[in-house]
């Protein structure tokens, strides 16, 4: 290869990451507009729902967070096709912008004691709006990264998809963390917990901003194609690809889950472990978690996303229940955050190549909308319940039936990943 050569590929290659980071940064914001809310919930749930103990008022607060869940589905279908008929810059660009405003409307909202039944109601409402945007965004960005990337690295520069997702949720629990060690609880309670959605809106803006910049990746020819973004179409021509990514997802979301959002629920409610400190071991948690992306998503490009998925469901199925047994016993701090990390090393095995393994079963024609939908739907029912099914369990006695729960769906996941092709149809990747 000469020298100009070289300079073009190098140039190309340049270019390929920027867009990667582009679309990474409004994938972090996104996500931590979304989970911002699972970790100030503890403070606000009490403005919202004050008529009840502190399981029920968790339980409101998490029934609300699976309310966003039960947007996605529709959010995917319509950012989905709407990806695959006008390109993949547009769907994620109006991804963002609603994403800000339904951040922002929370930001604002007057509490149960000002306008009552009213404020419960509309903080739904603003959490529906946020559940849309995400479901077109998830997909989308799957979507886009896997197109933008290199032949024979896909695996590496996907994970990045996870690295700002999780990113999202380490700079959610960073923002909580810090407002607990500069204000007091019932500063926290009272206003406090405004400020990080706030300051979700406000960086919104500045993704909006880098989106812009993004080159498109889907050519005319396949916006034309008169199957592009066809539901129809989808469900016809690719029912084996759908319910592959409908059952992997399923567990896979779960377990996600389950050791993310919730554990810090857990941590304080069944392990006894102070809120300041189960936040403390979240964070150091889900900063590793985040740092596994890139080195799992290496690993899948030389051993194959079918491998990835097997090492990641026999890990679930055999590792969950043991894990969350040794959690309810641990006594210290560091305990806790080795067992935790322990767990999220069996997810990474997932998490890393999330968009990828998706991403390559379909065609470019009904590529986003078969991620989004697909993602949506699974995500939708075992993701967003996994807090309201734990929590639930907790308060009828019977939290180890939860755990037993997250072990069959990972078995599901392993049925699902033995079917996987050794080499996927679609991007030309093993």
């Amino acid at each position: 290869m000469d020298a100009s050569s070289m300079a073009g590929v190098a140039q190309d290659n340049k270019a390929r990451i920027g867009a990667i980071i582009a679309a990474s940064s409004g994938n972090l914001v996104e996500w931590f507009d979304f989970y911002i809310y699972a970790f100030c919930s503890i403070y606000f749930a009490p403005a919202f729902f004050p008529k009840a103990d502190r399981t029920t008022q968790l339980l409101a607060a998490a029934g609300l967070f699976a309310a966003g869940f039960l947007m996605r589905p529709i959010g995917g279908w319509l950012f989905g096709r709407m990806a695959d008929r006008h390109g993949r810059r547009g769907a994620l660009i109006i991804s963002v912008l609603t994403m800000c405003a339904g951040s922002l409307m929370i930001a604002v909202l007057p509490t149960y004691a000002v306008i009552g039944a009213w404020a419960p109601f509309l903080l739904m409402l603003a959490r529906m709006v946020q559940g849309f945007a995400l479901g077109g965004e998830y997909g989308t960005a799957a979507t886009y990264m896997s197109e933008v990337s290199m032949e024979g690295r896909r695996g590496f520069f996907s994970s990045f998809q996870y690295v700002t997702l999780i990113g999202g949720q380490l700079l959610a629990s960073l923002v909580v963390v810090v407002l607990q060690h500069s204000f007091g609880e019932a500063a926290l309670k009272a206003w406090v917990w405004r400020i990080p959605f706030v300051l979700g809106a406000l960086a919104a803006l500045a993704a909006l901003v880098a989106r812009l910049r993004l080159q498109e990746t889907a050519g005319h020819d396949a916006r034309e194609n008169k199957d592009a973004g066809s539901l129809s179409a989808l469900l016809r021509q690719h029912p084996g690809a759908f319910l592959s990514v409908l059952g992997f997802t399923a567990g896979g979301s779960l377990v996600f889950y389950t050791f993310t959002t919730y554990m810090q629920k857990f941590l304080v409610n069944s392990a006894g472990f102070a809120i300041a400190t189960a936040s403390d071991i979240m964070t150091v948690c889900l900063f590793i978690f985040m740092c596994m992306q890139p080195v799992m998503g290496a690993l899948s490009d030389r051993i194959g996303r079918r491998t990835n998925m097997l090492i990641f469901s026999l890990g679930g199925l055999f590792l969950t229940v043991p894990m969350i047994m040794l959690l309810h016993g641990a006594k210290s701090a560091l305990e806790a955050g080795l067992l935790i990390t322990l767990a999220l090393v069996v997810v990474s095995f997932y998490t890393s190549i999330s968009g990828i393994i998706k991403a390559e079963l379909f065609p470019i024609e009904v590529r986003a909308l078969g991620v989004s939908l697909a993602y949506a739907l699974a995500n939708a029912v075992f993701g967003g319940s996994a807090e309201s099914v734990a929590l639930l369990c907790v308060k009828f006695g019977h939290e180890g039936a939860f755990y037993w729960y997250v072990t069959a769906m990972m078995g599901v996941v392993f049925l699902v990943s033995l079917k996987l092709p050794r080499r996927a149809p679609y991007l030309g990747e093993a």
